[in-house]
């Protein structure tokens, strides 16, 4: 009885080594046999197979085992340890079949419930859920099913179900740190950040140095807008150092908080030697600019365009910042390179418009104000850059209806302007009447 016992210990440390999840001997129990009962030669045979197992030899198992079968098929163990065989030699579909049949024998075996749902689990998710809920059942003390059932339900794309096996895993055993962080992931999922936040904290009370927990805390951290996000994320980079997503998301968050010299410093260490990509080329361009470095910005986005020359917001992005160095013709070639690959963009038109007005192309800027006019009603600003434009053609009365728009919307919000539009409409009403 000791060897089947061992065997059976055996069997599921193996299958759970299987997917990566290594579980303590003493938390499953071993199934009762009928072997002793078994007269030779079919006791020879079981025999003949423990020994296989117990060397490892999984092949010369299989045939001992199927003799056995074929003159005693109602024997649940014989079909579990051969089930365990095809598993140890990577053959799932067989595996799975002999443990079906060693269920519907024996229903109450918790180990082979159990090993069943872990052999679905990475195959059939959805599938993996019953024998994993029956292998709770049988074992409502351990939290290692639950843990199992948890994944499944949560592969299978039941959160409720997953967060609830989850939680009574971590309450048969507080200390659980893969339940904690489980369910972390699963708050995460939904919304639920402050509570995700909590559990990865608890996980990191256990182990320090968790990448999961670290990365998870960062994340919740971060989506709830704490300024400790960023701290979070350079912890977790110090232990996953080549997770460049994360970098990135630091680099985002240092960006948004006007921290552009830590930014820089960050994305300087997301491909050292190497050339810069598409994306980093993009941040530090957004970097630059925050800081004002509008020179080293255009260098930055015309690399990034030579990346990406069909990228509209790259051109657009250029332009506008072309616009700020009062560089209006380069400028304009941006932004109508920006317009052919995206010719929607309003942004794209009001950023023309402006080239043109700056630089003093008056008829470029009616024409560009037409067409974002066709788009969105023009407000009080549109109508007095029109005004403006009018009267420097000598068009008295567009000019005049102009004006007299602008102050009709305005409502004295921008006193210089109403001031100027007010002398402009006296000029102009004299220089008519005098025609």
């Amino acid at each position: 009885m000791r060897a089947v016992q061992c065997v059976l210990l055996f069997v599921v440390l193996r299958v759970f080594a299987f997917i990566s999840m290594p579980v303590q001997a003493q938390e499953i129990a071993s199934p009762k046999t009928t072997a002793q009962k078994i007269r030779n030669p079919l006791n020879d045979l079981l025999d003949e197979a423990q020994t296989a197992l117990d060397k490892n030899d999984y092949n010369a198992a299989i045939p001992p085992l199927q003799k056995f079968i074929a003159e005693k098929p109602d024997v649940a163990f014989a079909h579990f340890q051969l089930a365990y065989a095809y598993t140890a030699l990577k053959q799932p579909d067989q595996a799975r079949a002999e443990y079906q049949k060693c269920v519907a024998l024996d229903p109450k075996m918790p180990e082979a419930q159990l090993n069943l749902g872990i052999l679905l689990l990475d195959q059939n998710a959805a599938a993996a859920v019953d024998p994993l809920r029956k292998a709770v059942d049988l074992l409502p003390s351990q939290s290692r099913p639950r843990l199992l059932l948890g994944l499944a339900q949560e592969r299978s794309g039941d959160l409720k179900g997953a967060a609830d096996s989850f939680e009574g895993a971590s309450r048969l055993d507080p200390k659980n740190d893969e339940a904690l962080l489980e369910l972390g992931r699963i708050y995460m999922k939904t919304n639920r950040l402050a509570d995700a936040e909590v559990k990865f904290r608890a996980v990191l009370g256990l182990q320090a140095n968790s990448p999961g927990a670290l990365q998870g805390l960062a994340l919740s951290l971060d989506q709830q807008n704490k300024p400790d996000a960023a701290d979070a994320y350079r912890e977790y980079l110090a232990v996953q150092p080549q997770d460049n997503a994360a970098r990135g998301r630091l680099v985002h968050f240092l960006v948004q908080q006007q921290k552009f010299d830590e930014a820089l410093a960050e994305l300087d260490k997301t491909a050292p030697g190497q050339s810069p990509s598409l994306e980093n080329l993009k941040l530090k361009a957004d970097i630059q600019i925050g800081q004002k470095k509008l020179d080293e910005a255009i260098v930055t986005l015309k690399q990034a365009v030579a990346l990406a020359p069909n990228d509209a917001q790259l051109h657009g992005g250029l332009g506008r910042t072309y616009l700020q160095t009062r560089d209006f013709p380069d400028a304009e070639k941006e932004l109508k390179a920006a317009l052919n690959l995206d010719r929607s963009n309003l942004t794209y038109w009001k950023d023309l418009s402006s080239t043109y007005y700056l630089g003093g192309n008056c008829q470029g800027t009616l024409a560009t104000l037409d067409m974002i006019a066709k788009a969105e009603t023009p407000g009080a600003g549109p109508w007095f850059i029109r005004a403006l434009c009018y009267d420097k053609l000598k068009q008295v009365e567009p000019a005049l209806g102009a004006y007299r728009k602008f102050l009709e919307l305005d409502g004295n919000k921008n006193p210089d302007q109403v001031w100027q539009a007010t002398q402009r409409i006296h000029v102009l009403e004299k220089a008519e009447k005098k025609r």
